[in-house]
């Protein structure tokens, strides 16, 4: 077992340093060793987990195809503009906020490149607010009711009487409470701009770019306000129906009663809102698939299809010793 455990060490290790699907392909392989090197029978791949996620890409990418996202990063841009001294305080809660109704922390890219110009116009250090607004980010994927971490947590405790209020209730203070600790904290991070000799000495040589950042322009305002409001109106079903089980339909066949799974609703209300912001915006489909957030969700798919497969392969097939080792 523990020769298994060094080799699916290795796979999740490697795949960590590639990019992209790397993680993902890298867990196969780790897979291919555990069931042809050590004869250990592959467990059913994690359908329901990929299959929610897409749901939740597909809806996510249509609303970037119409627009949504860069008008929520038009609004960012305000903000951060109309109180650039708070910018350090303010950068976290926008990428938290982009993180959390996105489900993906790539959304947050695009206003990246807006908090460092303002910062280095207000004279703060721009590693203070950006530092912080990329943790903030990465925070926020474990408070999404949405994002592929949330959803693989709840198809995991499906069966344990716990909701999707439960996760939330726990994951949505905890990280935005550390993540504003961390931004009071990078106030006082390095020092200020302007007794920065290295910076003092690029401003004196001219070698500081200031040229004004543009973030991309909304063509049609209207079709990108109803994208982000159809979005957040599958999101706020999908946390009833996880919260209050009674809402959840219930069918009888043959005399034998079972409750809609909370998977099938999330991909029932993501598919129909990726359908509903298509219509009503007549989004390019191709369009939609060729955004950031098609990108960076199609790799979360591959990297769950392969990790998650290879782990759950490797404690199926070596349960008896875990629970000896566990119960010693």
């Amino acid at each position: 077992m523990l020769l298994q455990l060094v080799f699916v060490l290795i796979a999740i290790i490697i795949g960590a340093r590639y990019k992209g699907i790397g993680l993902g392909v890298m867990g196969g392989l780790g897979l291919a060793v555990l069931t042809f090197g050590f004869g250990l029978q592959p467990t059913s791949p994690p359908i329901d987990v990929m299959l929610m996620i897409v749901s939740v890409i597909a809806a996510a990418s249509c609303m970037q195809a119409a627009g949504g996202l860069d008008l929520m990063v038009k609004w960012a841009e305000k903000l951060l503009r109309k109180h650039p001294q708070r910018i350090t305080i303010l950068s976290p809660i926008v990428t938290y906020v982009f993180t959390f109704l996105a489900g993906t922390g790539h959304v947050a890219y695009s206003v990246l490149p807006v908090i460092a110009e303002v910062a280095t116009e207000t004279k703060i250090r721009p590693e203070r607010p950006l530092g912080i607004a990329v943790i903030a980010s990465q925070q926020a994927i474990t408070a999404s009711p949405i994002s592929a971490a949330t959803v693989a947590l709840l198809s995991m405790l499906e069966g344990f009487d716990i909701t999707l209020l439960d996760i939330l209730m726990i994951s949505i203070p905890c990280t935005f409470i550390g993540v504003m600790a961390g931004a009071f904290y990078s106030l006082r991070v390095g020092k200020d701009l302007e007794s920065d000799p290295e910076y003092v000495r690029r401003l004196a040589s001219g070698k500081l770019n200031t040229s004004q950042y543009q973030t991309t322009d909304v063509k049609n305002h209207r079709k990108a306000l109803s994208s982000i409001f159809v979005f957040l109106i599958a999101t706020i079903g999908l946390v009833l129906f996880g919260s209050i089980t009674d809402l959840r339909p219930v069918f009888t066949i043959e005399k034998r009663t079972t409750q809609m799974q909370m998977s099938h609703i999330i991909e029932i209300l993501m598919l129909s809102a990726a359908a509903i912001i298509r219509i009503t915006t007549r989004t390019d489909g191709i369009k939609a698939t060729r955004g950031s957030v098609f990108s960076a969700g199609m790799q979360a798919v591959v990297a769950i299809f392969g990790i998650a497969w290879m782990r759950d392969t490797f404690i199926s097939g070596n349960i008896t010793e875990l629970k000896g080792a566990i119960e010693e």
